[in-house]
């Protein structure tokens, strides 16, 4: 993984969690599990 998609990942995230805080929507852990999937999925290509 390069630094670049690194980056926008982070920053993908980041944007949906504070998207969630700002508007109320109540899916920080919705975002949370999908992120834990995506860091496993990213491993296995690893």
């Amino acid at each position: 993984m390069t630094s670049r998609i690194a980056f926008f990942l982070a920053l993908a995230v980041i944007l949906a969690v504070a998207g969630d805080l700002a508007y109320g929507w109540g899916g920080t852990l919705f975002v949370m599990r999908k992120l834990d999937g995506l860091v496993n999925w990213t491993a296995f290509w690893r």
